[in-house]
């Protein structure tokens, strides 16, 4: 049977080599490694990865691409293949009678362009309510306009409350650039491959509630200054009293500030 991608899970498959070889580096995996992957469709990763670790489970929606699967690597004793929905599916639940495929520690994946927020939200969490599974390290393929705001600066054009909220819950880091040519079919957009590392944040925040609340109204208007912004939860003068008191330019936008500041000034408040 010949498979075609299926616009209706977004399906754009990997094929370049050296793109492939840049994402299993990038998860540096080890012999005691227990993987997740997300969307494993053809499983051009998935025959990488399973070598290097030692075991892995595989999550894919695609009944058709679950069939391949199977009789690709069905025979593997380190793989697992769970059918399904990522973002519906409760992996501790299913996982609970497999020892030996218990408490995945990375997460390798080329995920959907189109539910790539989500998928980020299931494996971080958000501010007030990180995610309980503890990942040492989540390798992506994503978007390269979301790639950006993840590792985005303070100041930068792609600096937005999505950079805020994810260097709040972990490291960034940007690994390469991956060309549209590299897939098929061909996206119209060009990819990067981001590494994740969640991390207990350097200065926590002491109400996570409302610190997502200021970030998410700080930056509802980017081109309003952070005091116009915040108006509904403090006023203007009060806002710039704060401001000056943490050294941070009270004309700022919430752009300008840094995941620490942001942290500050919600303490603050």
């Amino acid at each position: 049977m010949s498979l075609q991608p299926r616009k209706r899970f977004a399906q754009h498959w990997l094929r370049s080599e050296k793109a492939l070889n840049r994402i299993v580096q990038a998860a540096d995996i080890s012999q005691s490694d227990r993987l997740l992957e997300i969307g494993p469709g053809t499983g051009n990763l998935t025959h990488r990865l399973l070598p290097l670790a030692q075991s892995l489970v595989a999550v894919e929606i695609d009944r058709d691409l679950c069939k391949k699967l199977v009789k690709n690597f069905g025979e593997k004793e380190n793989f697992l293949l769970l059918q399904g929905d990522i973002l519906s599916l409760n992996l501790e639940e299913l996982l609970k009678d497999l020892p030996a495929f218990q408490n995945p520690k990375k997460v390798v994946a080329n995920i959907p362009y189109n539910i790539t927020g989500m998928i980020l939200q299931k494996l971080l969490g958000t501010i007030a309510e990180p995610t309980p599974e503890n990942y040492d390290l989540i390798v992506l393929l994503v978007q390269k306009e979301v790639a950006q705001r993840l590792y985005a600066n303070p100041g930068s054009r792609s600096y937005g409350a999505l950079s805020v909220k994810m260097q709040y819950l972990a490291k960034c880091e940007f690994i390469c650039d991956v060309p549209a040519s590299a897939f098929y079919p061909r996206p119209k957009v060009d990819s990067v491959v981001v590494r994740l590392r969640p991390r207990p944040t350097e200065t926590p925040t002491k109400d996570a509630q409302k610190l997502e609340k200021m970030v998410k109204l700080g930056f509802a208007n980017k081109r309003k200054m952070l005091k116009n912004n915040l108006k509904a939860i403090i006023e203007s003068d009060r806002l710039t009293e704060l401001l000056e008191k943490l050294e941070i330019n009270p004309q700022c936008r919430a752009e300008d500030l840094s995941v620490a500041q942001w942290v500050a000034l919600s303490d603050a408040l």
